[in-house]
């Protein structure tokens, strides 16, 4: 096995990232472009260059990152939420959550008539339209069920050039909505939500007990324990709604809002969890597809940018929070862990249940409109 395959040197090679990212932070122009950019950033250098593998083509630390550390970070995360903070924040991001669905819907349709991309792609055309549709709606589930349903999947090089596409339009995106709300608030102030005072701040810096330690780790893992048990006997119900429902509950006794140290714990593993989207961003996998990389990286990028115009400017109209846009477009472009990974960023804690709720409804719309949009086209 070649060393940078090496789990153990993967594992500590996003270790580092995360904490030189952190340690960039100490200048100004590092705190002004933020952690979870950085360490994105870091990651994306790191596997072009190939000193650590590309996720692209899978790896058990990755595997494991994206199969048990993300939502142990999510959890974890969400043991630090008050629910009186955030009952005023579901509906306005609900709302940006449904503006940013329609942006894609309008993306798909202007990107199909702009590109033409089924010059280039053939009959499977509407089907890779449906596939980004869903993708943009509720996350890469919604993507493989289309390509799976389609047979996408069973022509290796499309399948591999939309999913190549996907991740390096996709995460630029991450990074653009971490960015924006804090320029646009500059430019064009908004009045944030109320739920935005009342909630209480991430801490910059805390320490963590053995026992917290032992306590939260417990309670994380018991959790997923639970929540995968249940959704294999009732498959209807997801993982991350039985893990989200546990740690709301759980966040509610004194006994767990006294544990030292969940931010810092929740945090890091989302920081993890972002440095391998990182590695997505695989540029050399786009040589060997020609044309057609072109073609996807146009259709794709037309509709993202489409998408943003719709939320953001639909958002801007109504004098939305720019925090509330960013967390509904991520919802939508990223899923679940990436709509909390920008709550945490832009330390909006009362973002966190509604963006992991909103994330889950754009889990169960987006396989539907996926395929509506491709029997359509």
């Amino acid at each position: 096995m070649p060393f940078n395959q090496n789990p153990l040197f993967v594992a500590g090679a996003l270790c580092v990232a995360v904490f030189f990212a952190i340690w960039l932070t100490r200048f100004s122009w590092g705190k002004t472009i933020g952690t979870p950019i950085l360490v994105i950033l870091i990651c994306a250098i790191l596997s072009n260059v190939g000193i650590i593998p590309s996720a692209m083509g899978g790896h058990v630390v990755y595997n494991g990152v994206f199969n048990y550390l993300a939502p142990l970070g999510i959890f974890i995360a969400l043991l630090e939420v008050d629910l009186k903070s955030i009952k005023k924040a579901g509906l306005p991001l609900l709302m940006m959550f449904g503006l940013g669905t329609l942006g894609t819907v309008i993306g798909v349709f202007v990107a199909w008539f702009v590109v033409q991309p089924q010059s280039e792609i053939g009959d499977m055309a509407s089907a890779v339209a449906g596939m980004f549709t869903g993708t943009y709606i509720g996350g890469s589930i919604n993507f493989n069920a289309v390509a799976l349903s389609y047979g996408v999947n069973e022509n290796g090089t499309l399948y591999a050039a939309t999913t190549v596409v996907d991740n390096l339009i996709g995460t630029p995106w991450i990074i653009a909505t971490l960015i924006l709300p804090r320029y646009l608030q500059k430019l064009f102030p908004r009045k944030k939500l109320q739920s935005a005072k009342q909630a209480q701040q991430i801490p910059s810096v805390e320490y963590i007990s053995l026992s917290s330690l032992a306590s939260i780790l417990a309670l994380g893992f018991l959790a997923m324990a639970i929540s995968r048990v249940l959704e294999y006997y009732i498959p209807q119900i997801p993982e991350i709604i039985t893990l989200t429902t546990i740690a709301l509950i759980l966040a509610q006794f004194p006994s767990v809002q006294q544990l030292h140290g969940k931010h810092t714990l929740g945090f890091f593993f989302i920081l993890v969890f972002l440095a391998v989207i990182g590695t997505l961003c695989d540029v050399g996998a786009l040589s060997g597809v020609g044309s057609l990389a072109g073609t996807l990286i146009l259709f794709v990028g037309l509709l993202v940018l489409i998408h943003g115009v719709v939320i953001f400017g639909l958002g801007a109209l109504f004098k939305m929070d720019w925090d509330v846009i960013a967390v509904a477009s991520q919802a939508n472009v990223g899923g679940n862990t990436t709509a909390i990974a920008a709550a945490e960023s832009l330390d909006r804690p009362d973002l966190l249940i509604p963006g992991v709720l909103v994330g889950s409804l754009g889990n169960a719309l987006g396989t539907y409109l996926g395929f509506m949009v491709a029997g359509i086209l």
